[in-house]
């Protein structure tokens, strides 16, 4: 994906804007380029492979750039392939490329589809109660055309090694006067089902062709592809047409030094005739220019992206702030670049570039101070760039700007402090190519490097020169740093220059997350391999210079239970059997603690996964939501709703989709599950872990009762009351129940007791029982009673004393914490492991190496099918992130370069074997024996290795043969 940044405006806003284009490449392996550089796009460049197709990675670059709002143009690459590996006929590479163009059209078209039907459902919402405005209607019109159509000219048919490449519109000029046609009905002749009759010289469709259609060629294939080829053959054959060459060196009055024309490399000729003939810069740039908007137009339409609308339900104590706010949010709608707007920029990402590499003098030629004084002692070599884009005013060096954080709320005033920082901006450079030009301001619509703000942003962050301005929202990245590896100095004494390298580094990388694990190792997480070992080289040279020990990878793994998904009625009832559930006792014998536990369905499991920020501002109180917008959650959900709706809507939808896929023929039975969920999503005590994971804790059954003494810790639905689940009334009856004990000082010990029973209901959830991993998908009710003392005593101090000190509430706590691990090793365990989604590409000669490869990492091949018109096969398969390690190096090696793999991380999976199997039946017995001899399982195995890296300890044999003396030597 290449994004394109902005055109400048130098002179009036309103102004035709000059034509200064920016480039931002982004390889596979580095998405996060992708997401950094998308936000100060006004469009994009997706290049696609003519010869290997759509792939997972187009798909990743068309979402990012569908979610920011970005207009694209598609490019076609690799066309020689077609004419000189797979010996394709113009015909046949016509066809290819035509489905080429249709498969990208239907991924935007989906993501359309996906909007479209968002939209017209809340249309349909409102029009029930009132009246649907104009501006709404507007919305829900369909755009039936493709996004890409060659015949319209934005797609680009290229081949960047030899440097050539056209769009439609340039053939349709060559032929304009020579079919005397205009150029414009050409251009739409070009492509699709028309011909051209050379009887009449008319362009017919393929009806008016009569019987002559099946022989009769598409006039692309005629006048386009057809000559491409001539071209092709006349300078690779050794009996190839030179007088062919000649002659369009000559129409076309082509400048060709001879020494390239008589060189005996015939690759070199024909390089040199096709990128003077249709050079690829003048028709990308061309294509850049007339479909890609300019900032104006570009901001107008990704407003409602960069800067959603907030809803506020208190206007009168902050209007002035609201109507400054509202002022910015207009500048950068209308790309203001005049001195007295407010300035707007936002911060994607900073980068690191050493000292020596800044200019040396000013925009007027004056001799800059180039000493750092960001690092520490202003001893480091490296200095800290923003890269940034200017979206409304002019930001000039020297200016103070305020620096804000994601989580910033303009209407919370003295509360947000520690979200927005005052910043002296040193220096401004545009960037041109790889050097930096220092100018001294620059207006709305450029994008610029700032010097000056490597001690204010760690990651990205929005400048603006008012504090009462919205922050931008957050930037969606398509992956999540998987990769884990501890890293260590060789030598102990360079662990300080190693924590400043760290810093360095997660500053300058925005995709690196660096963190300190429970055993003090420093952590590392990077995006995949290639990203981990561009890092280590960056500590190694650059950031820590000093010589490193580094980890085998960390996997993260998840624990959960094994569960019958087929009857999801009897799952809710098992929360609801007195019998099914582990007893604990708090060692002081007052507290008696129950613990059940439920799988909770996938797709719920799913979307708490993937809101947790947005569970994070909800439950945290933080009603701003800048942090994400619902539009990076879930594609087609309208900016403007609540988040919290939203949300409440996903986790309905999410039971709904189980209950019906499960019990599709039975309403009645649909029905009793969905009521039954609906009620215990009105008892969400807590999430876990970190209060915003994929678990849930429910309030206990307030009819229960164990003794007349006892009494039970009820809890409260805090997390169901903010996601909109108990309404007033209901929080008024939970608030009377808890009330209505005779021992009001049991029940006042019992409501101090609640925090003890969350804490450890967090510390189970966050480090499982088969080896310490975070618990995934499960639902826990915990039912605490509290007996009254044994005895009145005459001493009260000294029975109150271990209260005071919170000992009590530490035992709850360690108590909940056992009974919940206890629970989840009585109800089968099973290990939850991370799955990539990989797409494979090998010819048929290597399919058997390749699954040989596959099979030893424990792949599971999804679909195998084979590319139309090519060699090649594609294969579709799930490979655990544990076995990802040097895959692609594996299959580099054993199918000679041949076969290649792009991996996505695709969801959790849970390993179906059962880590203490024992052989219990008949059959079992028969096959694997008394037990003595089964070997460990792969899940057992998994565990056994997290649980020696962690320092756990582990069930082995240290002693393999006792009664046997083995030596190297065989004896009969």
């Amino acid at each position: 994906m290449h994004p394109r940044p902005c055109r400048s405006r130098q002179d009036h806003p309103r102004r035709p804007p000059d034509r200064v284009l920016r480039r931002r490449l982004a390889p596979p392996e580095a998405r996060s380029e992708v997401s950094t550089a998308a936000r100060l796009s006004d469009g994009a460049l997706v290049l696609v492979d003519a010869v290997e197709g759509v792939h997972i990675q187009t798909h990743a670059v068309l979402r990012q750039a569908w979610i920011e709002k970005l207009t694209p143009c598609l490019v076609l690459n690799k066309i020689d392939r077609l004419i000189c590996e797979l010996k394709l006929s113009p015909v046949e590479a016509y066809n290819r490329l035509l489905r080429i163009v249709h498969e990208v059209n239907g991924i935007v078209s989906a993501y359309k589809s996906e909007k479209y039907l968002s939209d017209v459902d809340s249309m349909l919402a409102v029009s029930v109660g009132g009246v649907v405005d104009d501006e709404n209607l507007q919305l829900i019109e369909d755009d039936e055309e493709d996004t890409f159509q060659p015949q319209k000219g934005n797609v680009a048919f290229v081949c960047a090694l030899d440097g050539w490449g056209f769009s439609i519109n340039e053939f349709a000029e060559f032929y304009a006067s020579k079919l005397g046609a205009s150029a414009a009905a050409l251009q739409k002749a070009l492509w699709g089902p028309r011909y051209y009759n050379n009887k009449t010289k008319m362009i017919v469709g393929k009806k008016a062709l009569g019987g002559g259609s099946n022989k009769a060629k598409p006039m692309f294939v005629q006048f386009v592809l057809e000559p491409l080829w001539k071209v092709y053959q006349a300078a690779l054959e050794p009996d190839g047409e030179k007088e062919m060459l000649e002659k369009l060196i000559k129409s076309f009055n082509l400048s060709i030094p001879p020494r390239e024309l008589q060189n005996k490399d015939p690759k070199v000729m024909l390089q040199a005739i096709m990128s003077r003939w249709l050079p690829l810069s003048d028709a990308i740039l061309s294509m850049v220019v007339r479909f890609m908007p300019d900032p104006i137009a570009a901001q107008s339409f990704r407003i409602s992206r960069l800067l959603p609308k907030r809803e506020v339900l208190d206007h009168g104590a902050a209007s002035d702030v609201l109507a400054e706010a509202e002022l910015v949010r207009r500048s950068v709608e209308n790309c203001d670049g005049s001195s007295d707007a407010p300035c707007v920029a936002f911060v994607s990402k900073m980068f690191a570039i050493p000292v020596k590499m800044l200019p040396q003098r000013g925009p007027q030629g004056e001799v800059l101070n180039n000493s750092n004084d960001e690092g520490p002692g202003g001893e480091s070599d490296e200095c800290f760039l923003a890269f940034a884009r200017i979206f409304s005013g002019v930001l000039s060096s020297g200016q103070r700007v305020f620096v804000l954080s994601a989580l910033y709320d303009p209407l919370k005033g003295e509360s947000m402090q520690k979200h927005v920082q005052v910043a002296d901006l040193h220096s401004l450079y545009l960037m041109m190519g790889q050097g930096l030009k220092p100018v001294s301001s620059a207006k709305a619509g450029n994008i610029v490097a700032i010097r000056g703000l490597g001690q204010h942003i760690l990651k990205s962050a929005t400048l603006s020169s008012t504090m009462n301005c919205w922050p931008f929202s957050s930037m969606v990245f398509q992956v999540s740093p998987t990769l884990r590896v501890a890293i260590e100095p060789s030598d102990p004494a360079d662990m300080g220059s190693l924590m400043r390298g760290l810093r360095l580094l997660n500053r300058a990388d925005p995709f690196v997350e660096v963190s300190v694990s429970g055993r003090g190792e420093h952590v590392l997480s990077a995006a995949g391999e290639v990203h981990l070992e561009r890092c280590i080289k960056d500590l190694k040279e650059r950031f820590a210079k000093v010589r490193l020990e580094v980890s085998p990878p960390l996997v993260s793994y998840k624990e959960t239970i094994e569960s019958d998904q087929s009857n999801p009625l009897e799952n809710l009832k098992s929360l609801s059997k007195s019998s099914d559930y582990v007893e604990k006792t708090t060692p002081n014998g007052r507290c008696h603690i129950r613990v059940q536990v439920m799988k909770l369905p996938p797709a719920l499991t799913k979307v708490l996964d993937e809101s947790a920020d947005l569970l994070g501002d909800v439950i945290g109180g933080k009603q701003g939501w800048s942090s994400k917008i619902v539009e990076t959650q879930q594609l087609g959900t309208k900016e403007e709703e609540n988040p919290i709706e939203a949300l409440k809507k996903r986790i309905i939808e999410a039971i709904d989709s189980e209950i019906n896929s499960v019990a599709e023929n039975d309403k009645d039975h649909a029905d009793k599950c969905r009521a039954k969920w609906l009620k215990f999503l009105r008892r969400i005590w807590s999430l876990g872990p970190r209060h915003v994971g994929p678990n849930i804790l429910f309030t206990p059954d307030f009819k229960k009762k164990i003794s007349d003494e006892a009494v039970l810790v009820r809890g409260s639905a805090y997390v169901s009351e903010k996601l909109g689940f108990l309404d007033t009334a209901d929080c008024d009856d939970v608030a009377t129940q808890q009330f209505v004990e005779t021992n009001q000082e049991l029940c006042d010990e019992a409501k101090s007791l609640e925090s003890g029973i969350v804490s450890g209901f967090q510390l189970a959830t966050s480090s499982g029982p088969l080896c310490d991993e975070p618990m995934w998908g499960l639902a826990f009710v915990v039912e605490a009673y509290i007996s009254p003392l044994a005895g009145k005593s005459d001493e009260p101090e000294s029975n109150h004393q271990p209260e005071q000190h919170a000992i009590f509430t530490g035992q709850v706590m360690a108590s909940v914490k056992d009974a919940c691990r206890a629970a989840v090793l009585r109800n089968k365990p099973r290990l939850v492991e991370a799955m990539y989604f990989c797409e494979l590409n090998t010819p048929t000669e290597n399919l058997g190496s390749m699954y040989a490869v596959l099979g030893r990492r424990r792949a599971r091949v999804l679909k195998e099918e084979m590319q139309e018109g090519s060699p090649l096969f594609t294969v579709h398969a799930y490979v655990p992130v544990a076995e990802s390690f040097g895959f692609a190096d594996e299959l580099r090696r054993w199918t000679g370069g041949a076969a290649s793999a792009l991996l996505v991380l695709s969801h959790w999976e849970a390993l179906p074997e059962d880590p203490f199997f024992v052989p219990k039946t008949e059959e079992e017995i028969e096959e694997f024996g008394d037990g003595s001899s089964v070997l460990p399982n792969t899940a057992r195995k998994l565990i056994d290795a997290v649980r020696r890296r962690k320092g756990l300890p582990v069930e082995e044999k240290v002693v393999q043969h006792a009664t046997k003396q083995r030596t190297l030597a065989r004896k009969v």
